[in-house]
């Protein structure tokens, strides 16, 4: 079996877990992989996420930043998520548990062939001859530069309908799982993960609707108009320049992200919100 293992970068706690999880799977006879950043610290070699989406099982090891860059990498891979004390919506497992989460799943993966996990759906942006890397959290969709007197002029549709249209720093799509991220920080609602849906929030509009929640099956398209080179960005680092004027369509990207270990309790991760 072969595992990898992503640690946040800069915290010599998560490298520190990394060295004690990759010692104890080896002992064990798995083969494991680190991500460059954490191997450079730990003086062994590396490899970048992307090469670890063979694995049976990947671990990320900080927060939810730390999750939504192993994901990038490593697509459909399930991963488990050791949450070092962030609110974590993504880490179900503390740092005590963590050998031993990763020992039970490899354990039921020999069992019965493969690890268990949940799907979360990711979001996919597309315009004239490029496609974005896909969301867990959220694509936004903004102007220039934020701030008074900057954005940009927007046009929303769903499903070729006028939802919305005129001036903003930008728009922003989540899906469940980012609603308590960026999309909060913007008024936009909570949304429960099992909740089938997306989330259609304005930032700053001049004259703002509401956010909307529709279903995931729904096909959004933004145009950009009137602005100067703008940017569409998934999961606030993946990012596509484009030149107004633009239409950019998003919706449910073919393959999921996947979640393995325990699920996280929604509710008690949101009381850390306070």
């Amino acid at each position: 079996m072969e595992v990898g293992i992503v640690a946040q970068k800069d915290n010599a706690r998560a490298a520190n877990l990394a060295d004690e999880l990759r010692g104890t799977l080896r002992e064990d006879g798995v083969d494991v992989l680190v991500d460059c950043a954490t191997a450079d610290a730990l003086s062994i070699e590396g490899v970048d996420p992307t090469a670890m989406a063979d694995c049976d099982l990947v671990v990320s090891i900080g927060g939810d930043g730390t999750f939504l860059f192993t994901a990038r990498g490593v697509g459909p891979t399930p991963i488990l998520g050791v949450n070092l004390g962030e609110v974590g919506f993504l880490n179900a497992v503390s740092p005590a548990d963590a050998v031993s989460a990763v020992r039970e799943e490899l354990e039921h993966a020999r069992r019965t062939g493969s690890v268990r996990s949940h799907s979360v759906p990711r979001l996919e942006a597309r315009g004239e001859g490029w496609t974005l890397t896909p969301a867990v959290n959220e694509i936004v969709v903004q102007g220039p530069q934020r701030g008074h007197g900057q954005g940009c002029s927007i046009e929303v549709r769903i499903d070729g309908s006028l939802y919305t249209g005129g001036h903003a720093d930008g728009v922003l799509i989540s899906t469940p799982t980012g609603s308590t991220a960026y999309n909060l920080s913007e008024g936009g609602p909570l949304v429960h993960p099992r909740v089938d849906a997306l989330v259609v929030t304005e930032m700053c509009a001049t004259e703002p609707m509401p956010s909307i929640v529709v279903g995931a099956d729904r096909t959004l398209s933004v145009r950009i108009d009137d602005a100067g080179r703008s940017y569409v960005i998934s999961d606030g680092k993946g990012t596509q320049i484009v030149e107004p004027p633009a239409r950019i369509e998003i919706g449910v990207a073919d393959e999921p992200a996947h979640l393995a270990g325990p699920p996280v309790d929604f509710f008690e991760a949101l009381g850390k919100l306070d």
